[in-house]
């Protein structure tokens, strides 16, 4: 290594002693130590590694109810169909389908070359064709009580569960091996984006009968990549699927010949693997290791530019500040927290723009409009909500609270991720006058309280299950209230119900997304919620790696993945 290569990582004497200085020394040792073995092994497999701090719980897709378990399953199975890079729904297991005018009636035609893994629990441990019976039995595995799937929703309220279930009729109807057809009992034009949900993936009835519970650590797909070991809290090898049915230009995926998942539960010291080359993926930042690699604006600093590649994405995944607008035991219209001016000014009290920049180094997007990510809204961004302290102090006048006078102490409750947001909104808020305490939850009874609406100003976080505007709205139908449904905050609209119940049956694309910005505009008028930011993904990948594909669902999609000779 040359001199001139070393003084690249040189660092300021004085920044040596302080805490963060400390961190960046070991990174640039690790840097230095790098680029001295460089170019003295070479990596024979391709073997893409990553990390995953909070374990997994199960590979079955039936319970992929978290984004590590959907990243594992993903690799393991397939659905009857996918989303792109573009949240655009492309063909899968069925190679082409048919939805009836009413919008009641689906038909997949399937591909004849699916095969599942070759596994002990089928005849000569010799994996079989894929057909109609099993996508059947799939979809009728997840809203089987006995399976207690946490996907059972997706079917909830679109076929009569319990008649099935009774065995009084038939849902799903098998024409022949490759033709399924589906049957709702209403429409719901987002359909067929859950169908690309892990919950709905094939999988078989005899690799689920002969290992019963344990199917979770035995997963038989027919996936880009099949099972080869899980030592649990430690580590995690699928291996290439050698029968695989997609093909890139003419070549049959995938490239890679094994994945291999680590559980380093501490992610800095998963961070330190990354950097010495050991994972070749890393999603998210966080602590000192962010400050230290990111500007304010979120761009890596020129120390780090040319050791690994930096991408962000948008991700559906709005955070929030909810306010509570009736309590369980009768709604309370004393609190000044139920008029609609003093919800107002808290919105506009709080600078998202400078908010972002100096707590989340602009990764994410300040959310100035409503509740649905600028990825699925489109044309809903309107009337946006902007930064302006005069206008605040106004709104709280004219609600017979000038300067904040009268207003009892506002508590923002959040969990610990969340606490320097809500100490910079208890300083902003305090510049018009409203005084205001921090709590903090750990995550599950923050969660718990906010369910059972105990709290009247709460931190909130909305993940797309599905890349519909419609999975955002149904926030604030009134029928969804918690805790039995996602409507947190207890938002009761008479014109918002209509509107939403209208859409979830309109066919017709430009109507149904009349009713979305008609909502959208409610929501956005009585401020049930006070939308903070949309989150961006945010993933370091080696240079070796290539084409690693994401989307807005935040998917890790290995089948195109391929990783050239370390340098």
């Amino acid at each position: 290594m040359k001199a001139t290569e070393l003084q690249k990582y040189a660092l300021p004497y004085a920044y040596l002693f302080t805490a963060k200085g400390k961190f960046s020394i070991l990174i640039h040792i690790l840097f230095l130590f790098i680029a001295c073995k460089s170019g003295q092994s070479d990596q024979p497999r391709k073997v893409f590694r990553y990390n995953v701090d909070t374990g997994l719980s199960t590979l079955d897709p039936a319970y992929a109810r978290d984004e590590f378990i959907i990243w594992g399953v993903s690799q393991l199975y397939n659905g009857l169909v996918q989303l792109d890079s573009d949240l655009k729904v492309q063909p899968a297991i069925a190679k082409r389908w048919e939805i009836s005018d009413s919008g009641k009636t689906y038909t997949f035609y399937l591909r004849t070359d699916v095969y599942f893994h070759d596994n002990k629990c089928f005849t000569n441990g010799k994996g079989r064709k894929v057909t109609a019976n099993d996508v059947a039995y799939s979809l009728g595995r997840i809203i089987n009580p006995e399976t207690a799937s946490t996907g059972a929703w997706i079917l909830n309220n679109k076929i009569d569960v319990k008649r099935f279930i009774d065995n009084e009729y038939q849902p799903f109807i098998i024409k022949n091996d490759s033709v399924f057809i589906i049957k709702l009992t209403k429409a719901f034009p987002p359909f067929i984006t859950m169908l690309s949900m892990p919950y709905c993936y094939v999988v078989p009835k005899e690799a689920v009968e002969m290992y019963g519970k344990e199917f979770r650590s035995n997963p038989v797909g027919t996936g880009p990549f099949r099972f080869k070991l899980w030592e649990e809290g430690v580590k995690l090898v699928l291996e290439k699927n050698p029968n695989y049915f997609e093909m890139d230009k003419g070549k049959r995926l995938p490239y890679l010949d094994a994945v291999e998942v680590n559980f380093i539960e501490n992610k800095q010291t998963a961070f330190m693997e990354f950097v010495q080359g050991k994972l070749d993926f890393f999603d998210g930042l966080e602590g000192s290791y962010k400050d230290e690699l990111l500007t304010k604006n979120g761009q890596l600093k020129p120390n780090y530019q040319n050791r690994f590649r930096l991408e962000v994405n948008p991700y559906l995944n709005v955070e929030y500040m909810g306010f509570l607008m009736d309590t369980i035991d009768n709604a309370r219209e004393d609190l000044p927290w139920h008029n609609i001016l003093v919800r107002k000014a808290i919105s506009k009290a709080i600078d998202r723009e400078k908010m972002m920049m100096f707590l989340r180094n602009n990764i994410g997007l300040p959310a100035n409009g409503g509740c649905v990510p600028p990825a699925l809204a489109g044309s809903l961004q309107t009337q946006n909500v902007q930064y302006n302290l005069t206008e605040a102090r106004e709104l709280l006048a004219k609600a017979g609270y000038p300067n904040g006078k009268g207003l009892p102490v506002l508590v923002i409750n959040t969990n610990k991720n969340f606490a320097d947001i809500a100490a910079f909104m208890q300083k902003q808020l305090k510049e018009i006058g409203i005084q205001a305490e921090i709590e903090v939850t750990p995550g599950p009874s923050h969660r718990s309280s906010v369910s059972k609406g105990r709290l009247q100003f709460f931190r909130g976080s909305w993940i797309a299950d599905y890349p519909d505007a419609e999975n955002y709205l149904s926030l604030f139908y009134s029928k969804n209230k918690a805790p039995n449904g996602p409507n947190y905050t207890r938002f009761v609209n008479q014109e918002y119900d209509k509107l939403y119940e209208m859409s979830l049956t309109q066919t017709n694309d430009t109507l149904r997304w009349q009713n979305y910005r008609a909502m959208d505009s409610i929501v956005k008028h009585y401020s049930p919620v006070l939308p903070l930011y949309y989150a961006q993904s945010l993933r370091l990948v080696q240079p070796w790696v290539k084409g690693l594909k994401n989307n807005a669902m935040n998917s890790l999609i290995l089948k195109n993945v391929d990783i050239e000779k370390k340098n």
